[in-house]
């Protein structure tokens, strides 16, 4: 109940994820009081039908509508979105030298889009899943303040004025047949393809194929998960984080702020060259390749366009296809830096 009645103050103020973030801090508050010894904790089978329920969750964004409004664009949108996450990657390389996090935490923390899915498979990817939470949501909470602004003030009626998309919030309750698919996909690839096929984070993976293959082959519009059950998800992968902090992950994560803070605009920066770089080699205009290259924040983003007349079924269609591809190559980006022996730094040597 707690965990619900925080996502609803959340969610009532406009913070992105708030049933999941919510839910953290209700976590995270339990965790730190004195009944926090009691060692709650969510039970595995819950949090992996949590993991198999984001991932379809994931999958809904390959919209075939929004997808074929790329057209001729897919492969300038697929070489910046490989380009987002080897920026990523270099940030997370920088952000693990300075402030001496392990290299796979400090990845999948900069990693920009799907910050639910990030930190859903951290913990099962090697990294810190709390400090991963921290990082991926304090990106998405300044992209969540900064991109109206620049919206509004560097791109005054730039927009292209295009269709709106369809990836809206989806409804509260939704249809039966919303209901079926999303646990019949999240049963099938969480419980099934999951226990036959391992692979790390394969609940969430197997799930979100499945998710993307009936997207892709249906009507737009034709199925959404319900937010009810996505709710219900986030909020137990927020409780599942939450509850795993000690007052010495508080402490590191207030270390962390400055640090991580520049590494979020230096990613920024670095996505708004990406933009340029879009709008040079495609017909859509920089406020609409602005958009679609923000690293985070798909809904408030969609607003943003919205507000400024944006192309928003191009930008749908590139912000969609970057989480997809983020949340995909995660992995196998990790298993390369788990395998890669690091450098040692320059400088003096210091005994132990």
């Amino acid at each position: 109940m707690a965990a619900a009645a925080g996502g609803l103050v959340l969610s009532a103020l406009g913070l992105p994820s708030p049933y999941l973030f919510g839910a953290l801090l209700v976590g995270l508050a339990f965790a730190l009081a004195p009944t926090g010894r009691l060692g709650l904790a969510v039970p595995d089978p819950a949090f992996t039908g949590a993991q198999a329920v984001v991932g379809v969750v994931l999958g809904a964004y390959l919209q075939s509508s929004s997808l074929k409004a790329l057209g001729d664009d897919w492969l300038p949108v697929a070489l910046v979105s490989a380009a987002t996450l080897a920026v990523s990657l270099l940030a997370g390389d920088v952000t693990a030298r300075v402030t001496g996090l392990d290299r796979v935490t400090a990845a999948l923390g900069t990693i920009a889009g799907g910050a639910s899915g990030i930190t859903t498979m951290a913990r099962e990817l090697g990294g810190d899943d709390r400090l991963v939470a921290f990082m991926q949501y304090l990106r998405v909470l300044v992209v969540v303040l900064i991109t109206p602004v620049v919206a509004a003030l560097a791109f005054p009626g730039d927009g292209s004025g295009g269709t709106s998309g369809s990836a809206g919030a989806p409804p509260v309750l939704g249809s039966v047949r919303d209901w079926v698919l999303t646990l019949g996909l999240a049963l099938l690839g969480g419980g099934v393809l999951n226990r036959v096929l391992r692979i790390p984070a394969g609940a969430l993976l197997w799930s979100m194929l499945l998710s993307g293959i009936v997207t892709l082959n249906a009507p737009s519009g034709w199925f959404a998960a319900p937010a009810a059950i996505q709710d219900a998800a986030f909020a137990l992968i927020g409780l599942q984080v939450g509850l795993r902090f000690t007052m010495a992950t508080v402490r590191q994560t207030g270390a962390l702020l400055i640090p991580v803070l520049i590494s979020v605009l230096a990613l920024l920066a670095a996505c708004f060259g990406l933009a340029i770089i879009l709008n040079a080699t495609t017909s859509a205009s920089l406020a609409d390749c602005y958009l679609a290259t923000t690293p985070g924040g798909i809904y408030a983003v969609l607003a943003a366009a919205v507000g400024a007349g944006a192309n928003t079924t191009f930008i749908i269609a590139v912000q969609g296809l970057r989480v997809v591809v983020m949340v995909v190559l995660a992995p196998l980006a990790v298993r390369r830096l788990v395998s890669r022996p690091r450098r040692p730094a320059a400088g003096p040597a210091t005994s132990a």
